[in-house]
């Protein structure tokens, strides 16, 4: 705009003269502007550092090699150079042996006059032609000889007449067209090896062979191939890789059968690792496969990092085990639980007090241990436990159910108070690390650790609660489930180990809100899906598929992120090596962090602390058990077990149910219409992987049934 433009200076001319006049209506204002609206210019182009365009073409262009795109796959890249440059005079000789089998082989052919042979046979007129088989033969051995008499006098006379020199070239020209006749290059354009040996991991260096693998354990079809994403690189002590799969290929499928993966590259399954690649990097066809050189869990286990610090804090994850990668594997306890289920001898009361050793070591936290097995592995804890017993009694029971109805109301008090408290000291409805160290506020870390745990749960002793007749295994379970839904929030943490992970020990309701899992080796796939979760042996993870000469090996499944990645749904690890007299000393030393503290309290400090108890509040938390009512049958039977072996399940096929009762077909299908209860096919997975569609009952159904039975 231009103030000093031609209209602009007769309108203020105009504005002045009428304001001379003494207009009542007009009065003096300003110069006024006139002007027209222009375009904006557009930005001035910013220009790119050339090398940063360099950077950006060699990233992107596919002219550039792959091996050559990052600092690290250069680096694996000249390895492998390096490697091949060693290797190439015994792969030159191992050549040229295969090309002298081929040509001798090819000669064989020729001399003996197979193509002829076989178009007689098939023209089924061998015996006319034999004669002419006879004398082309014996032709060709004579060619044969007068060959190898003219070579050997040609021989002599070139070293006669030029000396050695002449033959030392013929014999190199020789030997590269024997290697070349005997080169490996299978899958592509030449011949396939003659000589067959032993599989070994030569995946690494021929892709082919993994291909091979994969159609062998038809994981791809014979048309198809996959995709090297990265090619194999040396990682700890052993080879990784990642791949594409073909489309509609699922990651998840290798995963399920990486027994026959581990098959079609002759190695035991606990070397291998398959894994699907999350997140950006990654899509359900994208596979990440690791191969130990040897058994990762053969060499004697490693003792736990924690004799080696003086102090831990509860809210860092708690050195656990080492996976087969020799990753150290940290496990989270804080807003989780925890349930570790093995049969005897397996290592199941050492990964628990491995769970325990760095609550130990903080001494702002309050520990509850509870031993039914009444042995001499939790006699340590005593030195540290706010609470403590040890025994498998009645007495011992009815404990326990005292010491949860205080827990149900100290974590009800701890909600209370956080909702009084400010923003700033608690933001949400979670306990945080400075409210845990607070003494004023009372909030410790609590942790109640239960070894047996299906002592008190299959406890029949009868008790009255609130006016209801219950057994204390009940009630106990009722409490537990409670606490692993409410408490984890609130700082407390619930540690079950039992040595029978059944459903008729751990209820499903109670299994279901348990977050971290770790299962030792068990019976069956049974009883390692109740630990790890349903249907997670047709993932791939099944711990009673783990040797029996592995103590202390299982499958984690952690609930929070872990250095294996916070995509990883579960894996195998070896546990920390914690003996006795390890144990021993960290509880001394947790013991000695709490007199400088002035955080010991309860039975270690040898305190007779009354239990703060509100059974009502309790009883009202949880609710009220339904009473027990009288079925028919069989749907009696059905729901019983239901409760027993399906209660996490949504679907139960008639043959199972069928045979695990011992019923007859037809009858128990009329008499499951009667209840109101109709068949319906869905498609299961069984426990060999495979998808079958199957008639059966919804569990929803057959729980409404009963409780319309049951009035």
């Amino acid at each position: 705009m231009n103030a000093h433009e031609p209209g602009s200076m007769n309108a203020s001319a105009t504005g002045s003269s009428l304001a001379r006049e003494g207009s009542p209506e007009l009065q003096r204002c300003e110069s006024v502007l006139d002007g027209e609206l222009v375009e904006d210019q557009p930005f001035p182009a910013v220009r790119v550092p050339w090398r940063r365009r360099l950077r950006r073409w060699w990233h992107s262009s596919p002219r550039v090699p792959l091996s050559l795109k990052t600092r690290a796959q250069a680096v694996q890249a000249l390895k492998d150079g390096i490697v091949a440059v060693l290797r190439s005079p015994w792969r030159f000789v191992g050549a040229v042996v295969r090309g002298l089998v081929t040509g001798a082989r090819s000669w064989r052919r020729w001399i003996t006059v197979r193509d002829y042979r076989e178009a007689a046979e098939e023209s089924q007129k061998l015996a006319d032609k034999f004669t002419e088989i006879r004398a082309l033969t014996l032709f060709r051995w004579k060619v044969t000889g007068a060959v190898l008499v003219a070579i050997t006098l040609a021989i002599f006379i070139i070293a006669a007449i030029y000396g050695e020199r002449p033959l030392w070239i013929v014999a190199a020209a020789a030997s590269v067209a024997l290697a070349v006749l005997g080169r490996r290059k299978d899958g592509k354009p030449g011949r396939k090896p003659s000589l067959a040996g032993p599989r070994t991991l030569t995946w690494t260096m021929d892709t082919q062979v993994l291909v091979d693998a994969f159609r062998d354990a038809k994981l791809v079809g014979k048309d198809e191939s996959l995709r090297l994403v990265e090619r194999a690189t040396r990682v700890g002590d052993g080879w990784s890789v990642i791949v594409d799969l073909p489309a509609t290929r699922k990651a998840a499928d290798v995963v399920k059968h990486r027994e026959a993966l581990a098959s079609a590259l002759a190695v035991d399954e606990i070397q291998l690792i398959v894994e699907r690649v999350r997140g950006n990097g990654g899509h359900a066809g994208r596979v990440s496969m690791w191969v130990a050189d040897e058994d990762p869990y053969a060499t004697p286990p490693r003792r736990t990092p924690l004799l080696g610090v003086s102090q831990w804090d509860a809210w860092q994850p708690v050195p656990f085990g080492r996976d087969a990668r020799d990753r150290r594997i940290d496990l989270p306890l804080v807003w989780t639980s925890l349930l570790v289920g093995a049969i005897p001898r397996q290592g199941k009361t050492f990964a628990a007090r491995l769970a325990a050793a760095g609550l130990v070591l903080d001494p702002h936290t309050r520990l509850y241990v509870a031993d039914f097995k009444a042995g001499k592995d939790w006699v340590a804890a005593e030195q540290v436990a706010h609470r403590f017993l040890s025994g498998d009694d009645t007495e011992h029971v009815l404990a326990l159910k005292d010491w949860l109805v205080e827990l149900v109301s100290e974590v009800q008090s701890r909600y209370r108070r956080m909702r009084e408290l400010d923003d700033e000291v608690c933001p949400e409805s979670k306990i945080t690390p400075e409210m845990s160290r607070d003494s004023a506020l009372n909030m410790p870390i609590t942790a109640i650790f239960i070894d047996e745990v299906q002592v008190p749960l299959e406890d029949r002793t009868p008790i009255d609660v609130q006016g209801k007749k219950l057994t204390a295994g009940e009630y106990i379970g009722e409490l537990l489930t409670w606490l692993a839904k409410k408490a984890p929030a609130a700082g407390v943490v619930l540690v079950l180990a039992t040595q029978r992970p059944d459903s008729k020990t751990i209820p499903s309701g109670l299994r279901a809100v348990l977050g971290s899992r770790f299962a030792l080796r068990v019976m069956d796939w049974r009883d390692s899906n109740i630990v790890l979760g349903e249907q997670m042996n047709t993932r791939g993870y099944d711990s009673s598929r783990l040797l029996p000469s592995h103590k202390g090996v299982g499958i984690l499944r952690p609930d929070g992120e872990t250095q294996a990645g916070a995509d990883v749904l579960a894996m195998t690890v070896r546990t920390y090596y914690m003996p006795g007299e390890d144990w021993y000393d960290i509880c001394r030393r947790g013991r000695a962090l709490r007199l400088a503290a002035g955080t010991l309290t309860g039975h270690a400090a040898g305190e007779d602390t009354a239990l703060l108890l509100d059974p009502v509040a309790a009883a009202k938390a949880i609710g009220s058990a339904p009473a027990p009512v009288d079925l028919p049958e069989p749907l009696a039977a059905v729901v019983e077990y239901i409760e027993a072996n399906a209660d996490d399940r949504e679907f139960v096929p008639t043959a199972e149910l069928v045979g695990a009762l011992d019923l007859e077909p037809n009858a128990f299908g009329r008499q499951m219409s009667e209840f109101g209860c109709s068949s319906e096919r869905r498609r299961i997975t069984t426990e060999d992987g495979e998808t079958r569609q199957v008639r059966g009952y919804l569990v929803a159904d057959i729980r409404r049934a009963a409780t319309e039975q049951g009035g």
